[in-house]
């Protein structure tokens, strides 16, 4: 384990905006244009203007370079520029980049930005392609021979284990699902808006890549979504009210590869996960009896399982059980199974909603929430609190 104290960057930064685009399947614009049009929305979301922003992040896989958004929106100069790598791994770690640039003074208001029409455009989810030679193309000459070619045949493999280790049924997975679309139902951003189901529409949808069913796989969008992240000090004269980011956490496993870790000696868990559990706990003092919302990145249901688990919610292979008695509020927006996916910057986006009160999912006197990102790759993780 690298990382085995407590970092000094809880309570140095907060969050003070949040903007986004419609959530859609095809939004008849440029993925430039959604970025800007999301930065924009959360700069005035904290009553800022671009040219108070001196710093920008975003993720790799991203059409919209740094430069490109600070001159479609008007910003001067920037001071830090950054790109996390590992797709939605990154979706917390990019607050955390941000984070520690205000906690050095390398700059004083950064902008966290996410964008693509991934319904439209590319589609994730169709697998891979074509891939310039590399170490991570190597990697993937395990798998795909064998018809790995798909994210859901990806964590299929992982999933059949973790139910085969626990005595379950692929309808352990359902109860997931069906809390998500519970939640976008209440929710009109949400694409699934006005559609619940149920664990009996759950077990009858289709084979994907068997464990998963289609219930099972996280939707593709098309929309944008943004942060702005600065100190503490400065949030509190701002227009919302701040959500403190009181622990923040990047963390790859041992074996680690980009969702086809098969080699390690275990596939019931997400080492990576256990990783940024630790130090989110370590950093904040919290626990999970401490957390009132959890918002956990769903691209996959047993994903959200494993979660859990790694946190220490509840004990390994108990995760569908603790779901079903709703004893965590989750993913009060819908998740990427029922609001939009975004690569889990909504979700953080959801987060501060929760602090503020602002959710149409509201959890009564909501002051912690836990925010995670992307599985199965390199990860990362918030934890947010509210101010005072």
């Amino acid at each position: 384990m690298s990382v085995r104290t407590r970092d000094r960057l809880g309570g140095r930064a907060a969050i003070a905006g949040i903007g986004a685009t419609e959530f859609s399947k095809d939004s008849g614009r440029s993925e430039l244009r959604l970025a800007v049009e999301a930065v924009r929305a959360a700069l005035d979301d904290a009553g800022l203007r671009p040219a108070d922003v001196d710093g920008l992040v975003t993720f790799t896989m991203d059409t919209s370079p740094e430069i490109t958004v600070a001159q479609a929106c008007g910003m001067g100069e920037l001071s830090f520029f950054s790109r996390v790598h590992y797709g939605g791994g990154a979706a917390c770690a990019t607050v955390q980049q941000a984070a520690l640039a205000i906690a050095t003074g390398v700059a004083e208001v950064v902008v966290c930005y996410r964008a693509f029409n991934e319904r439209s455009g590319r589609r994730f989810g169709s697998g891979v392609r074509y891939r310039e030679p590399s170490a991570e193309g190597a990697a993937l000459g395990w798998t795909l021979p064998f018809g790995l070619l798909t994210p859901a045949s990806w964590v299929a493999m992982a999933a059949q284990r973790y139910l085969y280790a626990y005595g379950l049924t692929p309808e352990a997975f359902g109860h997931v699902a069906v809390t998500a679309r519970r939640h976008a139902a209440a929710n009109p951003a949400a694409y699934f808006h006005g559609r619940p189901i149920t664990l009996a529409e759950h077990a009858a949808s289709r084979w994907i890549a068997e464990p998963l069913r289609l219930l099972d796989c996280c939707q593709e969008t098309d929309g944008g979504q943004a942060l702005v992240v600065t100190s503490v000090e400065r949030a509190r004269d701002l227009r919302r009210a701040p959500a403190v980011v009181a622990a923040a956490a990047q963390g790859a496993g041992r074996a680690q590869e980009q969702m086809t870790s098969f080699y390690r000696d275990d596939l019931t868990g997400l080492p990576e996960m256990g990783v940024v559990a630790r130090q989110l706990w370590r950093t904040c003092g919290l626990a999970p009896a401490d957390i009132d919302v959890g918002i956990l990145y769903d691209h996959f249901t047993p994903f959200v399982l494993m979660q859990l688990e790694e946190f220490g919610f509840c004990p390994p292979g108990e995760a569908a059980a603790y779901v079903a008695e709703d004893r965590l509020p989750l993913n009060t927006h819908g998740g990427q199974l029922g609001e939009a996916y975004l690569h889990g910057m909504n979700g953080i986006a959801e987060a501060v909603r929760q602090l503020r009160g602002t959710s149409v999912n509201q959890v009564p006197g909501a002051a912690r929430a836990l925010v995670t990102a992307g599985t199965g790759v390199p990860t990362s993780g918030l934890v947010l609190a509210a101010d005072g």
